[in-house]
């Protein structure tokens, strides 16, 4: 059954129009009044209940569509482990199919890193646009893959500006991706542990890796250095590999 992501307040028995981008996808798949859809809308500005809203099609529009709500299904596919996901942005499409795979491994959310080796930058206007469309590709992969919790992009921001925020903040266990000697296994380092973490927050640098002042700055907030091993992957798989064993 097609899956839409609706960020409004959903009850049983109410019939609402369909945002515009849901409504173009069912128009796409030329779906027709009183076939059935699947609604969801806990994401970045919804709570929402979780779970899932059958739906049936009530009236197709030139531009809109219109449904009743059904039934709410207590169903939740996410994963037990909260990750938080700091990135250097990857060049290119790469950060597109990080943002969907992140997503479909059920991620909780993405920060966006502008660092000393990065090689995409963006001004302002270009980032809000691109975190939009980041945003909607999150939008997307939940749809596909069956989650009901859209992960949050954050804004982008600089290595700097962000590690100054995150040290004010509280988490359970900051990790971060390192070449350096001495750093732990990541499968390792969570093995170790004798009691679960509320939320993991996963430092990763882009294509060269975060310098090594990055490096000493997340240590000295607190940061532990972990390895996926001795190969160098892409910034995008060390990225997505970390996660597959975080949220496994």
């Amino acid at each position: 059954m097609p899956r839409f992501y609706c960020p409004t307040a959903l009850q049983t028995g109410d019939v609402l129009d369909l945002p515009a981008n849901a409504a173009r996808h069912v128009q796409v798949l030329r779906l027709q009044p009183g076939d059935t859809i699947t609604l969801f809308n806990s994401g970045p500005t919804m709570a929402g209940p979780g779970g899932e809203f059958d739906a049936s099609i009530e009236r197709m529009g030139r531009s809109d569509v219109q449904v009743r709500v059904g039934l709410h299904h207590a169903i939740e596919r996410e994963a037990t482990q909260v990750v938080h996901l700091a990135v250097g942005m990857p060049a290119n499409e790469r950060m597109d199919w990080l943002v969907e795979k992140a997503t479909e491994l059920g991620v909780a959310s993405i920060q966006p890193l502008m660092t000393e080796r990065s090689v995409l930058r963006l001004n302002d206007e270009r980032a809000q646009k691109k975190v939009a469309h980041w945003q909607s590709v999150a939008i997307a992969a939940c749809e596909q893959c069956g989650g009901n919790r859209v992960p949050l992009i954050h804004e982008v921001a600089t290595f700097a500006n962000w590690r100054k925020a995150w040290a004010n903040a509280a988490t359970d266990m900051p990790l971060l991706l390192s070449l350096r000697a001495g750093a732990q296994g990541l499968r390792q380092t969570v093995n170790s542990l004798t009691q679960p973490v509320g939320a993991i927050t996963f430092l990763s640098g882009p294509e060269g890796g975060l310098s090594s002042a990055e490096e000493d700055a997340a240590l000295a907030c607190g940061f532990a250095p972990v390895t996926l091993g001795p190969r160098v992957l892409r910034a995008e798989t060390a990225a997505l590999a970390a996660l597959a064993a975080l949220l496994q």
